[in-house]
């Protein structure tokens, strides 16, 4: 539905209303406009989405995250709290491919814009609804931030040193997860309107996309009575692969659990004879000595600086790598000769950094064409352009503050 003439990608002919506000909504639909597709990102007028103003750093008064997670987007101002807002969202709908929110389940209902209302005016629509428990069962209503849903999911855990309380992961690991399975829901339910042409709801629990990447948890327990618990820096019985020290100060990892990729780590420490020794030959043998082997692999590491050592280990074929910030990928060779940083133009900074479209498509990439767009730019192109309103009704709804 959507004209392509400004965008390219292979999702470029779709058009996404994006609802949404804060994280988990946003970030599907920057995945979608990655790929090319035209998203309208919906938001407050006069105040625009909480992101907007959410992040550590705030150079110029502007928070950082946004320009990322906006990212590619047109930016429209309406209030959809208000009958004339939600009248503009249905014909908006009828022009559209799909619609993302991430509202407490029943806001869009209320708003008589749930799936019912909107499925009737464009039966091939697909509505993706992100919410901390699911639009069903009995915990539906309630409130659900990422990190409610990373705990019920499981992941807090087994997140953390085993002698601290559960921790947080450095980022909003929930959100991101559980938009990631909404795009992914989205072009299944896509391909769906390509043999039926009919829409269907994608529906993105929190808790449930955690759950999902939680590997054999349920197993465990349901086969062998196992609960997983935290282990710090290492898993328990998968030896070695761990964080080892380095005569410069730093840090490097090392995954070298498989027997002959061990085998391999014994060369390269000038060690050979410990892949035979009976102690540590063998998966199991090696995991029952995880504490011992993980200091005699430190003594060792501790001899030479990050830089050669691991060269070493590269040189023998053993997974080796830095622990990276910032600011070493911003520098990394490897990181500059893939592109997954690129500089973009923004309104407020002139030009930032952020991470590159991922993954790479060999014939129809997806590409960052701008950073976010200032709180209502595109009112006209859509207002005007995309659904013909007039003079007189544009003002009206400005001075009813529905835009």
């Amino acid at each position: 539905m959507a004209n392509s003439q400004d965008r390219s990608g292979p999702l470029a002919d779709l058009r996404v209303l994006e609802m949404g506000q804060l994280l988990a909504g946003p970030f599907c639909g920057q995945l979608l406009a990655d790929f090319g597709a035209e998203v309208i990102k919906l938001e407050q007028p006069g105040v625009g989405d909480p992101m907007r103003e959410w992040g550590r750093e705030k150079p110029h008064g502007k928070a950082l995250w946004f320009p990322v997670l906006a990212r590619n987007k047109k930016s429209v101002t309406l209030n959809a709290r208000e009958a004339g807002g939600q009248e503009l969202i249905r014909r908006l709908v009828e022009k559209s491919d799909l619609i993302v929110e991430n509202f407490r389940p029943g806001t869009m209902e209320r708003w008589n814009l749930g799936w019912d209302e909107l499925s009737a005016i464009n039966p091939r629509l697909i509505m993706i609804r992100v919410s901390g428990y699911g639009q069903t069962g009995p915990y539906a209503a309630r409130a659900g931030y990422g990190a409610i849903g990373e705990a019920m999911g499981g992941l807090r855990y087994v997140v953390g040193d085993p002698s601290t309380p559960p921790s947080r992961v450095g980022i909003s690991m929930g959100d991101t997860l559980a938009a990631t399975f909404a795009a992914l829901g989205a072009l299944i339910a896509l391909h769906n309107v390509h043999r039926t042409g009919r829409g269907q709801v994608v529906d993105s629990a929190i808790y449930e996309a955690v759950l999902g990447v939680m590997e054999s948890l349920i197993t465990d327990f349901d086969q062998g009575d196992y609960i997983r618990e935290r282990t710090g820096a290492i898993l328990p019985n998968i030896a070695p692969s761990n964080v080892y020290p380095t005569k410069d100060g730093k840090m490097i990892l090392i995954a070298a659990n498989q027997d002959t990729v061990f085998r391999r780590l014994a060369d390269a420490m000038g060690r050979p004879e410990l892949s035979d020794d009976p102690r540590y030959a063998g998966h199991s043998v090696r995991g029952d000595r995880q504490a011992e082997l993980d200091n005699l692999i430190a003594e060792w590491t501790r001899t030479l600086d990050s830089g050669p050592l691991e060269a070493t280990l590269h040189d023998h074929g053993v997974p080796a790598g830095n622990i990276y910030r910032a600011p070493e990928m911003l520098e990394d060779a490897h990181f500059k000769a893939r592109e997954a940083i690129v500089r973009v133009a923004d309104h407020t900074f002139g030009e930032i950094a952020m991470q590159n479209v991922a993954p790479k498509l060999s014939e129809t990439p997806g590409e960052v064409r701008h950073a976010a767009p200032l709180l209502g730019e595109h009112n006209d192109e859509i207002y005007r352009g995309l659904l013909e309103l007039g003079e007189a009704e544009l003002v009206a709804l400005k001075d009813a503050d529905i835009i």
